[in-house]
Order: structure tokens, then C-alpha cells, then sequence
């Protein structure tokens, strides 16, 4: 074979040998990237390994079951499932007034807890999680006895504006250590710890705000809100988990709790 032929040949195999291996690695890509969406967790479920470790749902994805207005056995037309998340429709007002809305609570009460959720809100939106809800004859709103970890667009809401009122903050008492809160539109992950009075509020991974209650500093605290006038704010050691109606539009996902 003439030096020319060769040579020839020799390119030949080293351009097949180069597409192999591409072809190759594009096969392996593929291999992997199927396997990651095939063992991504569904929303709105739990592994095998989380309901060893205690945890349980709060939101099936597929019915309100678990949830119900405040002061109420029903739950409002207002308040719908859309793609796999407890949504709060808006659409329908009477004088400025949203219909088939209102805070909802879960059935149960909770005292010692892990809840970890996720949320995301509106343009210029508002809404919140609320803990240790009580439904006293004096008390007509889930505010007036839960604290509430805010739920809020923070580039353009009006509260936005007020310290200790922004994504993230124990409303009104302690302002978040870092912001961390994503754009509207897009998916937080918000987790809130109880344990024996003292409390932990994250948001995306970062612990914002600490603090314990039922002391004489939380006492001092709260005289100095806009929940002084409430006798029972804040009082409760346990109580239902609330999600605010704010006449804004929210979604929430991924609801869980773990009793400790």
C-alpha cells in the first residue's frame, strides 16, 4: 500500500476513533441525566428514609384534605390545588374583597416541631406561616395569637419598606440576620423549628432569625408591636399551623412536618 494510502487511512481512524468517543461520552451524558430526573422526588412527597425519621405531609398535592379556614370545618373556594401546589386564587372580589378566601389551618396542632415548606408569591405580594394558631372566642383572626414568618415580595410590597415586616422576618418582632428570599414567581424553601420555646426561621438553606419565647425578653418584645394589644399573642406553646390570605396570590408546596 502506497505511503499516500497510509496515511490516508491513518486520518480515516483517528476521525472514526474521535467520533466514538464522542459518541460515547454523549451516550453516558444521556445515562446520567435520565437517571437524575428519574430519581428526582416528586413534589408534595416523602422517602422512604424521611418517614423513618418521623416525617409526615401536610399537603397531598391532590386534595385539600388536612386544611380548613380558621374558625371554620370547610375550606374556601378561593383556595385551589394548581400544578402541585395549595394555591390561593384572587380572581374573584366583591368591593375589594377576596371571595372563598381566609387563613387556613391544618387539623392538628403541633408543639415541638420541624416544618419545612415551600412558597412563592405574586408580584408585589404578601402572605405568611403562622405557628402555635389558637381559636379562642376572642380571637377573630389567626394573627391575633400566631407568630408569623413572613411571606413577601420584598422588591416592591409596601411592607417592604418597614423593618421587621420583609421575606423571612418574624413579623413585626425581629428583622432576618441575612436576605436571602428569592424573586417573585420563583420557589422558596422555608423551614421553621420549634423545640421547647426556642424557635428557628431558615429561608433557602440560611437561618434568618432566632429567638425564644414565653421569657420576660419575649414579653418586653411583643409590648413593643403592633401585637400589644392582643392578650393572647404569642402566648401559646402549641397551636395549629396557619397560611395567611392576604388578598394576594401565593402557592405553596412541599408542606411536611416532623414532631420532635
Amino acid at each position: 500500500m502506497p505511503k499516500k494510502w497510509h496515511a490516508m487511512f491513518y486520518l480515516w481512524m483517528v476521525k472514526k476513533n474521535i467520533k466514538m468517543k464522542n459518541r460515547f461520552r454523549f451516550l453516558i451524558l444521556l445515562f446520567f441525566i435520565s437517571n437524575v430526573f428519574a430519581f428526582a422526588q416528586s413534589p408534595n412527597t416523602i422517602t422512604a428514609e424521611e418517614k423513618n425519621e418521623g416525617w409526615k405531609l401536610l399537603f397531598d398535592g391532590k386534595t385539600l384534605r388536612g386544611w380548613r379556614n380558621y374558625k371554620s370545618n370547610n375550606i374556601g373556594t378561593a383556595w385551589k390545588i394548581r400544578n402541585d401546589a395549595l394555591f390561593l386564587d384572587t380572581s374573584n372580589k366583591s368591593n375589594g374583597k377576596l371571595i372563598g378566601g381566609g387563613d387556613i389551618v391544618s387539623e392538628a396542632e403541633y408543639e415541638n416541631f420541624e416544618l419545612s415548606l415551600e412558597w412563592k408569591i405574586q408580584d408585589c405580594g404578601n402572605s405568611g406561616v403562622m405557628f402555635n394558631v389558637q381559636e379562642g372566642a376572642d380571637d377573630e383572626e389567626a394573627w391575633n395569637t400566631g407568630p408569623e414568618m413572613q411571606v413577601l415580595d420584598n422588591r416592591c410590597h409596601p411592607d417592604a419598606k418597614i423593618i421587621k415586616h420583609r421575606a423571612g422576618d418574624l413579623y413585626d418582632l425581629i428583622s432576618s440576620s441575612k436576605e436571602t428570599v428569592k424573586p417573585a414567581g420563583e420557589w422558596n424553601e422555608a423551614k421553621i423549628v420549634s423545640n421547647k420555646g426556642h424557635y428557628e426561621f431558615w429561608l433557602n438553606g440560611v437561618k434568618t432569625v432566632e429567638f425564644t419565647m414565653h421569657t420576660a425578653e419575649w414579653k418586653h418584645l411583643v409590648s413593643g408591636s403592633k401585637f400589644s394589644s392582643k392578650a393572647d399573642f404569642g402566648t401559646f406553646r402549641k397551636g395549629h399551623i396557619a397560611l395567611q390570605d392576604h388578598g394576594d396570590q401565593v402557592w405553596y408546596r412541599n408542606i411536611k412536618i416532623k414532631e420532635l
